[in-house]
């Protein structure tokens, strides 16, 4: 978790912004916006696997 907040805070100075990747959905109207993450969900589940997989493997 500590890892996740320091990344976000850093996210601005990333080549890359968090949350703001290709494929992340975002729909805007008249009436409001709609913003679904899509692609970092994708990329945050991948990396949280690898670690966890890892981590089994170190045991």
């Amino acid at each position: 978790m500590l890892l996740i907040g320091a990344l976000l805070m850093v996210g601005e100075r990333l080549p890359f912004r968090l949350g703001r990747l290709p494929g992340d959905i975002e729909i805007k109207a008249k009436g409001g916006s709609f913003y679904f993450p899509l692609m970092t969900c994708l990329v945050i589940s991948a990396l949280l696997s690898l670690i966890s997989w890892v981590a089994g493997r170190l045991r």
